[in-house]
Order: C-alpha cells, then structure tokens, then sequence
C-alpha cells in the first residue's frame, strides 16, 4: 500500500487552512506551524485571515491609554515568535520604523490603521526627508506583512473618534528597532516594552521623573528560531 504521509510543506500549504473560531485556536496553529524550521509565509497569511476577529477573544488584551499606543503580550509560542495586541487610542501613531530583520503579520482586529511605507534612506545622502513608497487603509480582518527589505513603515488609527486592535505576529521576537526622522532620516535605536502579558499588567518602576514600564526578554528566543532565510522570500 503506498504511504499516505504528506510532508509539512504539503501540509501547510494555502490549500490546507483549517477553520478557525477563536483566538485560542489561532494560537494553537501557530504553534504548529512554527514546530517546523520552514513556513510558509502564505500559510500563516491565510491561517490569519481564517480567524474572524470576536472582541470576546481578545477584550484583556484591550489596554487603551491617552497619550500612546500599548503592546500587550499574548503568546510567545515555541520561542520563535511575539503574537501582540497592540491599541490605539483616536488618532496615535507609532514612527517610522524599522523590524530588526523580523518578519511582520498585522491581522485587524478592529478599527483601522494607516499604514505608510517608506524607503530606507541613503546613507550617501544624509539629511534628506525619506522618500514615500506608499500608503493603504487596512480594516477588521485585513492582514498585511512587511519586513526589513521590502521598507520602512508606520502605522496610524486614522479615526479621531474610534479606537483600534490590531495582533502582530514578528518572526522571531525582537526587543529593539530603529526609528527615523521623516524630514532627515536620522534614526535610533529603541527598546519596546509590553504594557501587560497575558492580559497581565506589568510591573513599573521610578526611573528619575519618570514611570516606566519594567519586563524582561528571554534572551535565547532569537536564538533558538531556526527557520532558513530560504523559507520566508524577502520582497515579496
């Protein structure tokens, strides 16, 4: 009898997308899929895109403030990726920035965002204003992916009188970015922080006048990601 066994490739193929109902499940698969050194990134894509966003699913995660977006925590799976909720009170955005060479899955929860691409500025013409590539409005259920060598983004909620959820999915998890200056290109490097973990609000601490938000990273997370560069196609 020939074998019926079908490779993981096969398997986690567009055309295989099981049926998603709740978050919890769409964290179960991405377990799954993320079990195997190669993933494909229109699986996960498409997996994303199964799971209608339900407020039920993910209202601890929803953490508004005032004067900034929050980063909320919700899975770290297999040590290979950050699943995060991120909340956006009317009218905050976050800056040009850049993924530490992750990979990037926004699905909508709820709301919109704005997002707008950017190119990467020269290096041979410092002080130049960083050259537009595009911008698009992405609404409930809508699932988009950038990474580093495709551009440069940043993200808006374009409303002024409704608030957004968005998950991101970043492969594998990073601690820090760079942010640009639109007008020069200059940038720096930044540390992210969660303003809860697992529906969880983290611990603060006084740092000078300031109250700042207090979380370690497991710092062999980046280095137990194994997938091959091979595996995720760069600009496409």
């Amino acid at each position: 009898m020939a074998s019926t066994k079908i490779s993981a490739e096969e398997y986690f193929s567009e055309k295989n997308v099981p049926a998603i109902s709740n978050l919890d499940e769409l964290i179960k698969e991405l377990r799954n899929v993320f079990e195997y050194d190669e993933v494909n990134v229109d699986y996960v894509k498409a997996l994303l895109s199964s799971y209608k966003s339900n407020p039920e699913d993910w209202k601890k995660y929803s953490n508004f403030e005032t004067h900034r977006y929050t980063r909320n925590l919700v899975d770290t799976g297999n040590g290979k990726y950050n699943l995060i909720a991120l909340c956006w009170s009317e009218g905050q955005a976050s800056s040009i920035h850049s993924h530490s060479d992750s990979h990037c899955f926004v699905k909508m929860l709820d709301g919109q965002l704005k997002e707008t691409r950017y190119a990467w500025p020269s290096e041979s013409e410092p002080e130049n204003s960083m050259q537009k590539l595009g911008s698009g409005v992405c609404g409930k259920d809508d699932v988009t992916y950038i990474n580093d060598s495709q551009a440069l983004h940043c993200m808006e909620n374009p409303s002024h009188s409704d608030t957004t959820v968005s998950l991101h999915l970043y492969i594998p998890p990073f601690s820090s970015c760079k942010t640009f200056d639109e007008r020069t290109g200059h940038s720096v490097s930044v540390t992210m922080t969660f303003w809860s973990k697992y529906g969880e609000r983290t611990k603060f601490t006084m740092c000078g006048q300031h109250m700042v938000s207090v979380w370690t990273l497991d710092t062999n997370l980046s280095t137990q990601v194994g997938l091959r560069t091979t595996t995720w196609p760069r600009g496409s």
